[in-house]
């Protein structure tokens, strides 16, 4: 199904005035993959970027009450998610709440840092930046709103 087959289906049960971005997960098809099927598993409901990559490339920030129909890497759509919250933060402070949030290894803080710390170096690297501590980090939390079969309690409440 393309991205925009699956906007159609999702507005005509969910009037939406606004529009979507169709965009995948990560920079390889591995991960983008794996993180897709993760959102329509219910277990990630947040994803961080690099704020300088949204500098370099003239994209505006992520904000809330915006939809995403989330692709695997070939571009087949997964799934409609809204974004709920953005919070852009030094990398030093991202919590443990959202590290859970997105739904990754074993949800820890530790964990997050770890596994996301070479994504950060080479964005920062192909923004012209350095990474340190102290680069904003934007982290954005969200809820899944289609497939309606695979939206959660947990997601109707939110």
């Amino acid at each position: 199904m393309t991205p925009e087959e699956m906007w159609r289906a999702f507005t005509a049960h969910t009037p939406v005035a606004a529009g979507y971005e169709a965009w995948h997960f990560h920079d390889n098809q591995e991960d983008a993959d794996h993180l897709a099927q993760l959102v329509l598993e219910g277990k990630k409901r947040g994803t961080a970027s690099c704020s300088y990559a949204y500098v370099k490339e003239d994209d505006p920030f992520p904000k809330a009450d915006e939809y995403s129909v989330i692709t695997d890497w070939a571009g087949e759509a997964q799934c409609v998610i809204q974004t709920l919250r953005v919070e852009i933060v030094p990398w030093r402070e991202v919590s443990g709440k959202y590290a859970a949030l997105e739904g990754e290894g074993d949800l820890s803080l530790d964990y997050w840092r770890r596994a996301h710390k070479p994504f950060f170096i080479q964005e920062c690297e192909r923004c012209g930046q350095s990474f340190t501590t102290e680069m904003p980090v934007v982290c954005e939390e969200f809820k899944l709103v289609w497939p309606p079969d695979r939206v959660t309690e947990r997601d109707k409440r939110l």
